[in-house]
């Protein structure tokens, strides 16, 4: 840890060393955050720590770690549980592992699942409890818009099954745990971006000409910080009626509760 004087609130951020976790590492430093940073490459979070020391006068811890890896993620987890200055969790490490899923690599499947569902659910179990007990904290959980594309084609979009249905983990995930964090002070965030003009589709070698256009991470991370404040649980940073997604959440909630509501076989599954 530096030797800066405390600010009394700490930000922990996965995925820091760059893209939309290195904005959401510079945008908190600005607003006075003191900072862990949790990423694989070390050169690159010492850089960044160190910038954000000097510029901003707040104390900056770097964790070396692949969330991959059980005992990095036990290391990360023992951070967070025990961190009564943690007021907000940034789960925001991820890659894309797009394939065909019939030709897709087993390690790939376990990576992507290990990465977006296994870390975000335990990092969240270990950072909520004490920041229910202060009452007071956040958790934003970074996924994609590709959460709710399952319905379309993979063309121009990419193969995407197992990484699509991670996301869609999250979202299901950050919107259940609203339900049940609420009237506790704390909040809960999932942000579901579109293409960002990060590393992220070049360091996977995707054509990403043949995507739709791309957002800044700039953009991204201002959305959510504005989101935060208004204590929305969805933020689609590019979505300009949010009517949108209430139609599609009240469809969701109406099919829910008209086929809860009547446990007798439909019709047509009985001819």
């Amino acid at each position: 840890m530096s030797d800066a004087v405390s600010s009394g609130r700490r930000a922990l951020i996965t995925g820091a060393s760059s893209g939309i976790g290195k904005v959401y590492a510079e945008r908190l430093a600005r607003q006075g955050y003191d900072l862990v940073l949790v990423a694989r490459r070390h050169d690159w979070l010492v850089d960044l720590a160190e910038k954000l020391k000097r510029g901003n006068g707040i104390a900056a811890e770097v964790v070396c770690a692949d969330l991959t890896d059980e005992q990095d993620l036990a290391k990360v987890e023992t951070l967070a549980a025990g961190d009564e200055a943690l007021t907000l969790l940034i789960n925001n490490a991820g890659f894309a592992g797009y394939r065909p899923f019939v030709s897709i690599d087993l390690e790939v499947i376990d990576d992507l699942v290990d990465v977006h569902v296994r870390a975000v659910a335990r990092l969240s179990r270990a950072a909520l409890p004490g920041m229910v007990r202060r009452g007071k904290g956040a958790v934003i959980n970074v996924a994609s818009l590709l959460a709710i594309s399952a319905m379309l084609p993979p063309d121009p979009l990419p193969s995407r099954a197992t990484y699509a249905g991670a996301k869609a983990f999250i979202l299901a995930f950050t919107q259940a745990l609203a339900s049940e964090l609420n009237g506790t002070g704390v909040d809960v965030q999932v942000c579901l971006p579109g293409r960002v003009s990060t590393e992220f589709h070049v360091a996977h070698g995707i054509d990403a000409s043949k995507l739709p256009p791309a957002m800044t991470a700039d953009d991204v991370v201002t959305a959510s910080l504005s989101a935060l404040s208004r204590r929305e649980v969805v933020c689609i940073p590019a979505l300009a009626d949010p009517a949108l997604f209430s139609e599609l959440t009240d469809a969701q909630i109406k099919l829910f509760r008209n086929s809860a509501m009547q446990p007798i076989l439909a019709e047509r599954y009985t001819t």
